[in-house]
């Protein structure tokens, strides 16, 4: 088994993602951090020699289309129905997001 986090372990943890955790906190997370390398140190025991690496366990082979080029929206009918376009440069205008 791996060694144990302590709490003061678990409140570093805390600090560096920037969460606050009262006392209750540290014990349930730090209990479930500890579970979870202990789980971890266990699947490295798993011997793996032999297995080949993989990507997906079922074999499937992805669906994609072939990449072909088809004629696209010309710009003149795009910006026809943009409020606030600018025909002239071919731009939609946008509301500014903060």
């Amino acid at each position: 088994m791996a060694s144990e986090l302590t709490h003061e372990d678990v409140r570093r943890i805390a600090e560096l993602a920037r969460l606050e955790l009262d006392d209750a906190d540290v014990e349930k997370f730090g209990q479930q951090i500890n579970d979870i390398l202990e789980y971890a140190a266990q699947l490295q025991q798993i011997d793996t020699a032999g297995v080949p690496p993989t990507a997906h366990v079922l074999g499937v082979v992805p669906a994609w289309r072939d990449d072909v080029p088809n004629p696209s929206l010309d710009r003149t009918d795009a910006l026809s129905n943009a409020p606030d376009a600018d025909r002239r440069l071919g731009l939609f205008k946008v509301p500014k997001v903060l």
